[in-house]
């Protein structure tokens, strides 16, 4: 069994923007998941000189660029299962039993970290522009066997 680390990086919201605070907090992923309202494309451009990007669209991604994006995705990291999509209310599916063990959202812009029927919700914030009084924030998923261990990091502003 493999139990070597691996650290997945999750980023939302860029519309378009990307501050290099967003790219050194994700350096070092294998992979870096974006959860929708990228903006422009130059964005996953960017992350993916970092590591492979999946992404999905978000309600605001809706250039030519984007049609190509899935909504809702599921991506499999070392035998973890992580369902992802923009607008978490729009989750039709019950991630335990299909046995999804995070789902990742965007568009709130407020960072999450919850756990509901033993399956990690996990939220980013936005990596931009700032909303109201909320962080711009960024999160890691550390993975090592069965183990997740999610943490979010606040950009400076």
């Amino acid at each position: 069994m493999n139990l070597e680390a691996r650290q997945i990086g999750v980023i939302s919201d860029t519309h378009g923007l990307l501050r290099p605070a967003a790219l050194e907090a994700l350096a070092g992923s294998e992979l870096i998941i974006h959860a929708g309202d990228i903006g422009k494309p130059e964005v996953l451009t960017e992350l993916g000189r970092i590591a492979p990007v999946v992404a999905v669209r978000g309600n605001n991604d809706r250039a030519q660029w984007a049609e190509p994006l899935p909504e809702k995705t599921v991506v499999s990291v070392g035998g973890v299962k992580i369902y992802l999509l923009h607008i978490l209310p729009e989750l039709t599916i019950n991630p335990a039993e299909e046995g999804i063990r995070v789902v990742i959202s965007g568009h709130s812009h407020k960072p999450l970290i919850t756990y509901r029927q033993n399956v990690l919700y996990l939220n980013p914030g936005s990596a931009e522009p700032r909303r109201f009084k909320l962080p711009i924030s960024v999160a890691l998923l550390h993975l090592k066997g069965d183990e997740i261990e999610p943490q979010l990091l606040e950009l400076p502003v």
